[in-house]
Formats: C-alpha cells, structure tokens, sequence
C-alpha cells in the first residue's frame, strides 16, 4: 500500500532487521498470503463483476490463510483491498457500484498481517483485451520494477533507485508521482525508511541497510506528477488526469541481490 504523508499520517515505527531464520520464515509467511492473494484475485475479476466482489474473495483468501488485511487494521480502511480502476490512481474503495469492464486498468493493493509479520504487494493489469492501450503503461511499471530491485543492494542510496526508477521511466515516455512512495515493512504497515521516493529526492541521505525489510513500488503515470486525494477521504486521482499503473514487491535487502518475498504473486510473469 503506498505510502502519502498527507492522507495517513503514520508514525513510522523502526526498521525491522532479518536477525534470525525464525523471522525471516515469519516475513517468508506473510509475504506468501498477500502474494497468493493477489495473484488470485487478479485471476479471478472479470468484466461484469464489481470490486466489492473481488474484495470479498480477496478477503476469503486472507482468511483462509490466517492473515489479517492491513489496511483495515491499521487505518479502518472501508475494504480488505485496495482497488482502483482506470483514473483512480490508489486506495480504491471496494464498491458495489464499481462495475469490472473489458479493457479496464486495475490496480490491487494487497497487505496483511499473519503472526505479527507484515508484508505489502501490489499490481495493474489490463482486464481481458487491451482496447484502451493501457498494456504499455503497466509493462513499463513492471519492467521499472524488476530494474529497480535489480540494484538494490546494502549501501546503496535510496535516492539512487528513485533517480534510476525516473529516469526508466522517463525513456518509456511516462512521469513518476511524487508523493506516492514505497516504504519499511515488517513488524507494522509502514515503517523507516519512511520514504523511497519515484525521483531523486537530494535530501534524502538514507541508504538501504543490509537484511531490512522494504516495500518496493512503482507509480508510473501518463500525465500527473501528484495523487489527490478525492472527497470519499481515500481514492487519490492525478493532479492532472490520465492513469498510473503501480507494481510493488516486499524484499530483504542483502550484500547481493535482494530476497523478493512476494515473488510468487507472479506480477513479474
């Protein structure tokens, strides 16, 4: 779930550290529920289906599972998923009135909590066949993504990976959100490094330390620069119109390459 200061105002708990095998199976547990959910709900919607539905199978699963949705534990968010479709950027309210169609870009943003252990993931897709083109923007979020997490590594400057994720995403065509960011998670929803911004923020000195746990996302956009937050208190649109195609894995951050947690979510496939 992407981080914005403004709308949830959360105080960002420490970092959690990998110390031992016991936590990293517990973050390897969480991170498999939100992965499998999302995996699973982006099988199952469907035109004609409206997101309150999805939401609920989203829901079972997590239940299933043993994991709690995130969201609504943590802010009373009015769903279990966050899902946002075609010029709602992020934190989708689930509704009946919100009918799936043919072409649409959606966003699902699953996080949960299992056994104290928080993982976060997230996806856009193009639903059924690409009439609108929105197939380019959600491959470049995708491919952005994999970059990104491909250079991450202990040391390394957080505000390097954002400063490679605008520039990728600039030679595709697109802009990135600037008050959108990807954050800590491990022992709670949002955690330090409070901000791993899409650009290079210059006074952002934080390096990504060695087996921290973080939220890695992309918000690559055709238009906008900032998400807005509109009057229902949650769905945030562009400042400028247009859509946003938003991909996110939970890793371990190591000497080498990353653990991606969420791997099997199958967002990379």
């Amino acid at each position: 779930m992407g981080e914005h200061l403004i709308l949830f105002m959360p105080k960002f708990a420490a970092p959690m550290s990998i110390t031992n095998e016991s936590e990293l199976a517990g973050m390897k547990k969480a991170s498999e529920a939100v992965a499998i959910t999302l995996k699973e709900m982006t099988r199952y919607a469907a035109p004609g289906m409206t997101t309150r539905q999805l939401d609920e199978f989203g829901a079972q699963i997590l239940n299933t599972l043993g994991a709690k949705s995130a969201p609504y534990l943590t802010y009373g968010f009015p769903g279990y998923t966050c899902i946002s479709v075609n010029n709602e950027f992020c934190h989708g309210i689930p509704t009946n009135k919100t009918i799936l169609k043919e072409g649409d870009l959606i966003n699902i943003d699953v996080s949960a909590e299992l056994d104290g252990f928080w993982a976060d993931n997230g996806g856009s897709f193009v639903l059924g066949e690409d009439i609108h083109k929105h197939q380019h923007l959600v491959k470049a979020s995708k491919d952005i993504l994999h970059k990104a997490i491909s250079n991450i590594k202990g040391g390394v400057r957080i505000a390097d990976i954002g400063h490679l994720i605008e520039s990728e995403a600039k030679k595709h065509g697109y802009k990135v959100i600037r008050n959108l960011t990807g954050h800590g998670v491990g022992r709670s929803l949002h955690e330090a490094p409070a901000e791993i911004a899409n650009y290079r923020d210059r006074f952002n000195l934080t390096r990504f330390r060695k087996n921290s746990v973080v939220a890695i996302e992309t918000f690559i956009s055709t238009t906008s620069t900032l998400a807005i937050t509109m009057q229902d208190g949650w769905t945030m649109v562009g400042n400028r119109g247009g859509f946003m195609a938003q991909h996110e894995h939970t890793i371990v951050v190591t000497d080498a390459a990353p653990i991606v947690l969420t791997e099997m979510n199958g967002i990379w496939n």
